[in-house]
């Protein structure tokens, strides 16, 4: 059975591999279809993420097909389209207790700290499958991405005639832009792609944009745009250090600043910039099985278009040689997406 296997930085090679058994009890059997290209598999590939052992088959975005059940399952039949939820947790800590699957003490990725679906089948357990009668795999392999944007917003809780900033027009800051313009709050967007930026204009009519040139003159602009008041979220998408110190400044007293961007350099800021203002700062991790059936109700009744988001796609059997130019700095890539089948 084909596949594709990372097996050292900036290595991938074609590998045949067993067929998987029949699912038992709570698992399924699935056919990877759609396979979307995230951070999290760009920083695997060049040897930055720090939870990815080599050698390993990635893949968690993924839009994919039921092709066996096991005793037990009813939650999907043979045939449906799925998104997969790759969050595997233990379901005993604390965290799970309280059902905060996402930040399971034993939390595993599909792709990540497990093999993954770039390959042509795997079982999965049934749980972590969110079906569609209506939405394509491409579609479906978009709602991982944007669960991370779902539940980014969820942690700042926008309200309506806030203003937000989201700092970083990323998948994940754009993720995050989709659902906070449903709440009805002010955006503005800043990043240092001017690419990025008109892709934020164009598609989300967003007015509001920050071009990064300097910590300085960003700091004046935003100050202007809120009449020095600040923004009531602020919500840090990039992952960079040096980002996520500076976000400080921005937030309007008694106002949320949101990393969900990760990183795993030391942020630091001194603590009068967090008291003065009684700001209060929280982390967002991956997401929770409601966000999927949320996102997936709201792009099943058009309140959510996935159409601008796929920029490039690439097939199996052309990516080896494609996903290095999917990463260049020029390539202009917003979302990639493998067809697997």
């Amino acid at each position: 059975m084909k596949a594709i296997e990372l097996k050292a930085p900036q290595q991938f090679r074609r590998i045949e591999i067993t067929e998987p058994a029949s699912p038992s009890p709570g698992q399924v059997l699935v056919r990877s279809h759609v396979m979307g290209i995230c951070g999290t598999d760009v920083s695997c590939y060049l040897g930055k993420f720090p939870f990815f052992d080599y050698p390993r088959i990635p893949g968690h975005e993924l839009g994919v097909e039921v092709l066996a059940v096991g005793p037990d399952v009813g939650s999907v039949k043979v045939g449906d389209r799925c998104s997969v939820e790759p969050y595997i947790h233990c379901g005993d800590c604390y965290a799970c207790r309280r059902g905060a699957t996402n930040c399971c003490a034993q939390l595993k990725v599909v792709g990540v700290m497990m093999n993954g679906g770039l390959c042509d089948q795997f079982l999965i357990q049934a749980e972590k499958l969110h079906p569609s009668a209506v939405l394509s795999y491409q579609q479906l392999s978009l709602v991982e991405t944007l669960a991370i944007g779902y539940h980014a917003t969820q942690r700042g809780d926008p309200q309506k005639a806030d203003q937000v900033l989201i700092i970083g027009a990323g998948p994940i800051g754009l993720a995050t832009l989709e659902f906070t313009r449903l709440t009805g709050a002010d955006i503005t967007v800043m990043d240092m792609s001017e690419e990025r930026l008109k892709f934020c204009a164009d598609n989300y009519g967003i007015k509001n944009l920050i071009p990064f040139t300097s910590q300085e003159d960003s700091l004046d602009q935003m100050r202007q745009m809120t009449n020095g008041d600040g923004f009531q979220v602020v919500t840090d998408a990039t992952g960079n250090q040096h980002s996520m110190n500076a976000a400080l400044p921005l937030v309007a007293p008694t106002g949320t600043l949101v990393y969900v961007g990760i990183t795993t350099e030391q942020i630091g800021f001194p603590h009068p910039q967090m008291h003065r203002p009684e700001m209060t700062i929280k982390a967002s991790r991956n997401a929770l099985p409601g966000d999927f059936v949320e996102i997936i109700r709201l792009i099943e009744q058009g309140q959510v278009n996935t159409d601008p988001w796929v920029t490039h796609q690439t097939h199996f059997e052309h990516l080896i040689d494609d996903f290095p130019k999917f990463i260049a700095p020029d390539s202009g890539v917003i979302k990639a997406i493998i067809q697997i089948q």
